[in-house]
């Protein structure tokens, strides 16, 4: 284990002797740090936080620190890292609270840019990416492969689905269906993330199915739930991924981007 003189880690705390702790950093007792995870400098890692493998921590993170909910009372709650995400300089990540799980749920593979924030109770998947200033208010969740721009804000409680994407500046204050793009303050609906899927390997067919799924909730005037009858009803909804999109929207408790 390589802990820097001047790190202060709590003798409490369970750290792999294979992770790495740069110069004034500070890990509390209720810490756990798993296998290759690297905490750069002036990091401050508190609460009950469990830090999977292979991550990397840069200088004045704050993880896992008291969340900022009113309600919170200092109860035990948790923060919980999965492996290999990117955590960048003075990002914030806090932990749950009680009226909750309890628990922040933070998956694989993630980049948090600087200064970006998830707030309490809040569900991240794998493999996404908040830019700079991005901000996940309080039971937020986020899918898979997303992709939120620059100052995003999201509102609390609000879905964030898979594979979609919220441009720069957006304030999202409904749930984002699944492939679906966002932009603006409030946000609205700008197509789905058709690049992304390519680069991806999806097929021409899913594409174009998708395509015709989107125009009818978006382009056709219709009311919603005639639009999600009128997918169901068609040759498409024989794909797995259209029926994911249906799905998304119909898990939407706040009502979507639209």
């Amino acid at each position: 284990m390589a802990i820097h003189p001047t790190a202060i880690v709590d003798s409490r705390a369970e750290i792999d002797p294979s992770v790495e702790i740069g110069p004034f950093c500070v890990i509390g007792p209720d810490v756990k740090i798993d296998a290759g995870t690297d905490v750069k400098s002036h990091v401050v890692i508190n609460g009950h936080t469990s830090i999977g493998k292979d991550n990397e921590i840069y200088q004045f993170a704050s993880v896992g620190e008291a969340n900022q909910d009113k309600k919170y009372k200092g109860e035990p709650t948790r923060l919980v890292i999965g492996d290999r995400n990117v955590i960048r300089e003075s990002a914030t990540i806090h932990r749950g609270t009680v009226q909750d799980n309890s628990v922040t749920t933070i998956g694989d593979g993630n980049l948090f840019m600087a200064s970006t924030h998830v707030g309490h109770d809040c569900i991240v998947g794998d493999n996404n990416i908040l830019a700079n200033y991005a901000a996940l208010a309080g039971h937020v969740t986020v899918g898979d492969s997303v992709i939120l721009g620059g100052y995003t804000g999201i509102h609390q409680f609000c879905q964030v689905n898979s594979y979609s994407m919220c441009g720069m500046g957006s304030m999202v204050t409904k749930d984002v269906p699944r492939y679906v793009m966002v932009s603006g303050n409030p946000s609205k609906a700008h197509g789905m993330n058709f690049e992304g899927m390519r680069r991806r390997g999806t097929p021409a067919d899913v594409i174009k199915a998708l395509r015709h799924t989107y125009k009818v909730v978006y382009k056709k005037g219709l009311p919603l739930e005639q639009a999600l009858a009128d997918i169901e009803n068609s040759v498409f909804f024989e794909m797995s991924e259209v029926i994911a999109f249906v799905d998304s929207i119909k898990a939407s408790n706040r009502g979507i981007v639209r």
